[in-house]
């Protein structure tokens, strides 16, 4: 139960200090420590990361694509033998079992169009049992892990007076 609160709070908030963590759920720091210690070895916490607005200075300007893919299960161990082998692809930043048409789908990254266009050719669509690929880049991110990328304001329109 500690540990689904901790969870919580930092996923809210990964940079929540242990202090605040542990006035928040009225336990010790050291408890905190602890819990988040024990959680980061043994996996259930496997990293954290910020989101940057994508005009930022420094912000990732590669291109992302949304891609799905219809693959053959194999026999012994359904998707899973395909999905490892994608998910070793660097350009793979996120893959998901999926329900629906598609049975996969992953986000890549490259620096080009043509870069990813030449992953899905000559690395994704070459792999055993993928029987089909759909791509879609990603033109404009407007909500990212719960946070609106763009404030309300800069989508006011101007008011028209006579």
């Amino acid at each position: 139960m500690m540990q689904e609160k901790i969870i919580a709070m930092l996923r809210a908030n990964a940079r929540m200090s242990t202090a605040d963590i542990a006035a928040g759920l009225n336990i010790s720091e050291t408890e905190v420590i602890a819990e988040v210690t024990a959680m980061e070895k043994s996996g259930v916490i496997r990293g954290y990361t910020a989101i940057v607005a994508d005009d930022a200075p420094g912000a990732d300007k590669r291109v992302k694509a949304l891609i799905e893919v219809k693959v053959t299960p194999n026999r012994d161990g359904g998707f899973d033998r395909v999905a490892r082998r994608i998910a070793k692809f660097p350009e793979v930043t996120d893959l998901s079992l999926l329900s629906g048409s598609y049975d996969l789908q992953l986000t890549v990254e490259g620096e080009s169009l043509q870069q990813v266009a030449n992953f899905v050719a000559a690395k994704l669509a070459t792999i055993e049992g993928v029987i089909s690929t759909s791509t879609c880049f990603q033109l404009k991110k407007y909500k990212e892990s719960g946070i609106i990328m763009q404030s309300d304001e800069e989508y006011e329109r101007l008011k028209v007076c006579f």
